[in-house]
């Protein structure tokens, strides 16, 4: 699996030298990373900056003085970024139950320590590579609204017609215009849409929900 560009691994641990044990192991691996002292610098960093545009992950200690992990990781899913920032505990046998029922509610992955660097490694690789197909689904999105936003009322309003599933002679009865001018309208919807059918409209539509 090939490191993705500009991916970065953020490392949460109160420990000093497991941050640079960590952060020198990811080096090996051509894997960038940024490392924080504490849960609460985390926080700070992700609520200052702009909005992620790069896969990233989060290694998380379970057990910090102050926030914990645990309690960052709720932050986290308030502040709804886990699908673009997957969150993999770096936790103790007795942190493994709780380590579970995290994962059950969304955290990504867990690694018992003293873990292998290829297994944590591979973790965070897939790790990245969800956070980069969320990203991409989210920018896929943006741009079908934009172009939604280009389509004129008429062009829109012929448009959820189509979806319906309305043949030409109803659209027209329904907006009140002609056939020919529903078939012109569709056309532009479909050019505009980068679609050639109703039903690919449709699917592409119904992702945005």
């Amino acid at each position: 699996m090939q490191p993705l560009v500009n991916a970065t691994v953020y490392i949460v641990d109160d420990d000093a030298e497991v941050r640079d044990a960590l952060a020198w192991m990811l080096r090996s691996r051509r894997l960038l990373s940024e490392s924080f002292a504490s849960a609460e610098a985390f926080e700070a960093m992700l609520r200052s900056r702009p909005p992620q545009v790069d896969p990233a992950c989060a290694l998380l200690d379970v057990r910090m003085p102050g926030m914990s992990g645990l309690a960052l990781f709720d932050r986290l899913v308030e502040m709804d970024v886990i699908a673009a920032l997957p969150v993999i505990f770096l936790t103790g046998h007795a942190d493994v139950p709780t380590a579970v029922a995290t994962v059950k509610r969304g955290a990504f992955d867990f690694c018992e320590k003293p873990f292998s660097d290829n297994v944590l490694v591979d973790r965070i690789e897939h790790a990245l590579q969800a956070s980069s197909a969320y990203l991409e689904t989210l920018r896929s999105q943006q741009g079908v609204r934009e172009r939604v936003a280009e389509l004129t009322d008429r062009e829109q309003a012929v448009m959820r017609l189509v979806i319906d599933g309305l043949p030409n002679k109803l659209i027209a009865d329904e907006l009140t215009i002609s056939v020919r001018t529903v078939e012109v309208h569709r056309a532009r919807v479909f050019d505009k849409m980068q679609v050639k059918s109703a039903v690919e409209l449709a699917n592409l539509l119904r992702d945005l929900s």
